[in-house]
């Protein structure tokens, strides 16, 4: 697994005095997600994605990220999935993952109305038109409720389980939660949208996919590409430190999720499915 902090020297400056220093900051990667698929006599291979990311968890980034995008619907239409050994240099071997599709899953090259070359900072750029990134949701519906104070601890929680933020402050979170406000995992990245992919990776690995009764939490603003993501892994809420956007929260009421925004210790903002909260009087 290759680094997730790298140690550089800087020059600090602090009142007016200034020197060097060791310092440690946040690996950013690519990695390359190809996919195998057809019928046995007639596989294919496909470069879908490249995406900088934070190296560590690669596996479940990448099926993560097939979940996320609507191009499979379960870990059983995996075949395999392992790096691949046949790129050019030592260095980037494990900066390529390819996941085989099991020949009868069909996956149509046209319905990639994407480029799925994905930044850092934004997981959205380059989708061809408005209509391609609406992926496959479904709406959510249950019977769910959950007390107002096991919100107000969900923040602190994932911030304690930020261990590379800790030490670099470069990297987003994802948090996954069970119903009691349990922290159940956490994981970090230079994007955003790759944390998300590497939990929901991680749960479709364990079997808990769709997380019907799960809370997911993410330690910067709530865009709408983040709760598409959570949409899809079946997720009834989610919660954000920051503010969500206008997009994203017409997608969290036009498919029933609670959206919830500025989470901290002691207040929080409702932005769409308030009825899944106990709130007290």
């Amino acid at each position: 697994m290759g680094l997730t902090v790298k140690p550089v020297e800087i020059t600090k400056i602090n009142t007016g005095e200034s020197g060097v220093v060791p310092d440690l900051v946040a690996v950013e990667e690519p990695l390359e997600i190809r996919i195998g698929f057809g019928a046995m006599d007639e596989r294919r291979q496909k470069s879908l994605s490249v995406t900088m990311r934070t190296p560590g968890h690669d596996y479940e980034l990448a099926t993560g990220f097939l979940i996320t995008e609507g191009i499979i619907d379960a870990f059983g239409q995996v075949e395999s999935i392992k790096y691949c050994e046949d790129v050019g240099r030592q260095e980037d071997r494990e900066n390529v993952v390819r996941l085989e599709l099991k020949p009868e899953v069909n996956f149509d090259l046209k319905k990639l109305q994407r480029n799925f070359y994905i930044t850092s900072s934004c997981g959205v750029c380059g989708k061809s038109s408005i209509e391609a990134v609406h992926v496959s949701c479904k709406p959510v519906q249950d019977n769910i409720r959950i007390n107002q104070p096991v919100v107000y601890g969900l923040s602190e929680k994932l911030r304690k389980a930020q261990q590379i933020f800790e030490h670099t402050g470069g990297l987003h979170a994802v948090g996954l939660f069970d119903l009691k406000g349990e922290l159940l995992l956490a994981r970090e990245d230079v994007g955003r949208h790759n944390a998300m992919d590497k939990v929901v990776g991680a749960s479709l690995f364990k079997g808990e996919i769709p997380l019907s009764n799960h809370i997911i939490m993410v330690s910067g603003r709530a865009s709408f590409e983040l709760v598409q993501k959570a949409l899809r892994a079946g997720a009834p809420i989610m919660a954000a430190v920051g503010a969500p956007s206008s997009l994203a929260i017409s997608l969290a009421n036009d498919f029933g999720m609670t959206l919830l925004g500025f989470v901290r210790e002691g207040g929080f903002n409702i932005y769409s499915g308030a009825a899944r909260l106990a709130l007290s009087e």
